[in-house]
């Protein structure tokens, strides 16, 4: 159906609990609900936001239109969880409406100042000739989970010379005992950047001026900007959107990824940084947000999802989820995303395999399912390609595999159920020269993230198969490969 502007810009207090009651019906009939990964009860979930520690759990919250899944008007959402793996739903954080948000809560983020957690984020507005002006607003929630807008002015209420009304997603940290924000921003020309702010207080701003980096013309728009340290490394994640495919780079519609280098200096705003790294290989990942948690670990949680891409869910009045928690790491001069430890918890009954293939796909028993964790190593390869295929059936499949002749691992999802995203293509792949491939996989009922070789690379992507695709199988082509499998039902 087309949505019209006023259907999105309707506020959820203002619909009647049948409609409500209507559309959860909607989405608890799909066959795609996920069962360990944070979705929406209804509508559509983008922007991780907020991540944080926080009186004891771990606070996370998202941009949601509750209505249906298309963008609308957006809340955040809350969620809460003591150990990164069972989430609850908290309820709406924060509600649009207001002056400086009447047209959405858009992105942002949070830090914990005077024992209150402070939430700060683009407050969306549009005026009577739909002309967007945004506005740096905050929230704070105290330690009984109350939530209140600071409604008598925004933190940073102008965009700087030189910039368009592009000019949001601000994410806040502190360094000694100033407080610094970034902002993704479109310059006047239509290229993307960061901007820096500091603060003493968080209420009063002043504009440093922009992250000067050796990419002054990639792409339109920088979205979700993160700045952070890391084993003494300085480290910029943001999301270019308008990015050309370039081989195997930038194959989704939009990108998300990062540059590693120096520290940043606060001073002179310089960031000597290396080539600019996609975070992930897959088709579904955007606009990641980190957090540094009690034990100092860098965690990051990504929207698996990406803008303008219609998804099967949508019938279904619901789209879209987040990934699993992952600590960062650099490793070689890269970012290496591992699933936090606590995901062990959900692991329920074990099942072993170990074979040598030899130009043949192989089931072994136990080895089957719609949720699970697998983890596979090949080694001795002498095999042409070799790898796992997944939600299997006689029709069905979704394949990652490793070709050999091309020192390259392949996500196929051409079989992997209904088509998504078909217009940018069904493969996704990268290079990766390795004499021993791990496979690392946690699927769902609808979708995979798979770690390579410990984190190295990384592939999430939605696949919407049908329930009774469940097989697992392990091939090899043109020679042999020992393999070593354990399954974990979920």
């Amino acid at each position: 159906m087309e949505w019209t502007r006023e259907q999105r810009y309707r506020k959820i207090e203002e619909v009647s609990p049948e409609e409500i009651n209507n559309l959860k019906n909607k989405v608890n009939h799909c066959p795609w609900r996920q069962t360990f990964h944070i979705q929406p009860e209804t509508g559509l979930l983008n922007d991780p936001n907020g991540f944080s520690y926080y009186n004891g759990e771990y606070h996370l919250f998202y941009q949601w239109f509750p209505l249906g899944p298309v963008h609308g008007l957006k809340y955040w959402y809350h969620t809460k969880s003591k150990n990164l793996v069972h989430w609850e739903n908290v309820g709406i954080g924060i509600t649009p409406g207001d002056k400086f948000d009447s047209h959405g809560a858009y992105s942002g983020s949070a830090t914990q100042h005077n024992d209150k957690l402070h939430l700060i984020y683009t407050g969306n507005t549009r005026n009577e000739q739909w002309i967007r002006h945004p506005y740096q607003c905050m929230a704070i929630m105290n330690q009984q989970g109350e939530i209140t807008k600071k409604l008598d002015k925004p933190i940073i209420a102008n965009v700087p010379a030189g910039y368009t009304d592009h000019y949001r997603d601000p994410k806040v940290w502190k360094t000694g005992d100033t407080f610094y924000l970034v902002i993704g921003a479109q310059r006047d020309n239509k290229t993307g950047c960061v901007v820096l702010y500091s603060s003493v207080d968080l209420l009063t701003w002043e504009f440093e001026g922009e992250i000067k980096t050796k990419l002054d013309s990639f792409g339109y728009m920088w979205e979700c900007p993160d700045y952070f340290e890391l084993q003494d490394q300085g480290v910029l994640l943001f999301s270019p959107q308008g990015l050309g495919p370039e081989g195997d780079k930038y194959r989704n519609i939009y990108q998300s990824g990062y540059v590693l280098g120096a520290k940043l200096d606060l001073q002179s705003k310089v960031l000597q940084h290396g080539d600019f790294i996609e975070l992930d290989r897959g088709f579904d990942f955007y606009a990641p947000q980190t957090m540094m948690d009690p034990e100092e670990r860098r965690i990051l949680v990504g929207w698996m999802g990406l803008p303008d891409i219609e998804y099967p869910t949508d019938r279904n009045e619901w789209a879209h989820c987040l990934t699993l928690p992952r600590q960062l790491f650099i490793r070689d001069g890269k970012l290496v995303q591992q699933p936090v430890k606590e995901l062990q918890a959900l692991r329920k009954h074990k099942y072993e395999a170990e074979a040598t293939l030899f130009n043949e796909t192989k089931m072994v028993d136990g080895f089957k399912g719609t949720t699970y964790e697998l983890i596979c190593e090949f080694e001795q390869a002498d095999a042409m390609t070799f790898g796992i295929e997944f939600r299997a059936s006689s029709e069905e499949k979704t394949v990652i595999k490793y070709d050999a002749s091309q020192k390259k691992v392949i996500l196929d999802r051409t079989l992997s159920g209904e088509e998504v995203g078909a217009a940018y293509g069904t493969t996704r792949s990268c290079n990766l020269e390795a004499d021993r491939i791990k496979f690392h996989l946690f699927v769902d009922s609808s979708s995979v993230e798979i770690f390579v070789n410990d984190g190295t690379e990384v592939f999430t992507s939605r696949i919407f198969p049908s329930q009774n695709s469940k097989e697992i199988r392990f091939f090899a082509t043109e020679g042999s490969v020992e393999f070593k499998a354990v399954k974990w039902d979920y």
